[in-house]
């Protein structure tokens, strides 16, 4: 299944919003999607206060990924975080349990899913299903709250069994836009801070569908800071955020 598009997004948007389409057509030029992964959590605090002090609600796509603190990010050290996002009214999706990659189908209609450690294994649809659920179960056990049946695959890649598996227990796979990449991930040698945001400021649309991380363990000069000038300058520029549209949960 492909990622949500821009068109069904605003659409589903509009049709959630408790005022008149209008007044909110007046009120913003457009609307982004901020969505962050878990990644090592070191910006995790500093970003929760970036996007409170400019009212804005983002979706967190949740893995047990080991954070630098030693710990893993849905461990119950973490509660407290997760509880503090649900009672500011983000929203919330898997990114797998163990943040493997999902690299082929097989003929025999499985998965080759490798592991951070470089284990492969190779999964079935339930199996598929499992590895979305488990942090949907965590995140309850933590919160109170589930997860909303969205997800992206670690780096964005997937298979089609991957998300015909993940699609038949509930769950709709999210990529970002092209705009949207931030470029958290990226050596900051070459791609310094201000040259991002200076890119995502004159690129980013209506629509599109942002992504960066809580935290990573690769980028120099992080990037995370940014996220305060970037807010700021794409309010200036009349655009509002707001938070994914979830598709109806089926039985699982």
């Amino acid at each position: 299944m492909r990622a949500l598009a821009r068109g069904a997004l605003a659409a589903a948007l509009a049709a959630s919003l408790p005022v008149p389409a209008h007044a909110a057509a007046l009120a913003c030029r457009g609307t982004l999607y901020l969505t962050l992964d878990t990644g090592n959590m070191r910006h995790a605090e500093a970003i929760a206060d970036i996007l409170a002090r400019h009212q804005v609600k983002a979706t967190f796509f949740v893995a047990q990924e080991k954070t630098w603190r030693g710990d893993h990010a849905l461990d119950p050290a973490w509660a407290g975080y997760w509880k503090a996002r649900v009672a500011e009214g983000h929203a919330f999706g898997s990114h797998t349990w163990r943040h493997g990659a999902f690299r082929r189908d097989t003929p025999d209609g499985k998965v080759i899913y490798r592991l951070m450690d470089g284990r492969q294994l190779t999964l079935g649809a339930d199996e598929v299903c499992a590895e979305l659920r488990q942090p949907d179960t965590r995140f309850a056990e933590l919160t109170g709250r589930r997860l909303d049946p969205l997800w992206r695959a670690p780096g964005g890649h997937s298979t089609p069994g991957t998300l015909k598996a993940a699609e038949a227990c509930g769950y709709r796979h999210v990529r970002w836009a092209p705009a949207g990449f931030l470029g958290d991930e990226l050596p900051s040698a070459a791609y310094p801070n201000a040259a991002l945001l200076r890119r995502a400021l004159a690129t980013l649309r209506d629509g599109d569908i942002l992504m960066a991380h809580l935290g990573i363990w690769s980028r120099q000069d992080p990037f995370a800071p940014m996220l305060d000038p970037l807010i700021a300058g794409l309010k200036e520029k009349g655009f509002c955020f707001a938070t994914l549209p979830a598709p109806g949960r089926r039985e699982r």
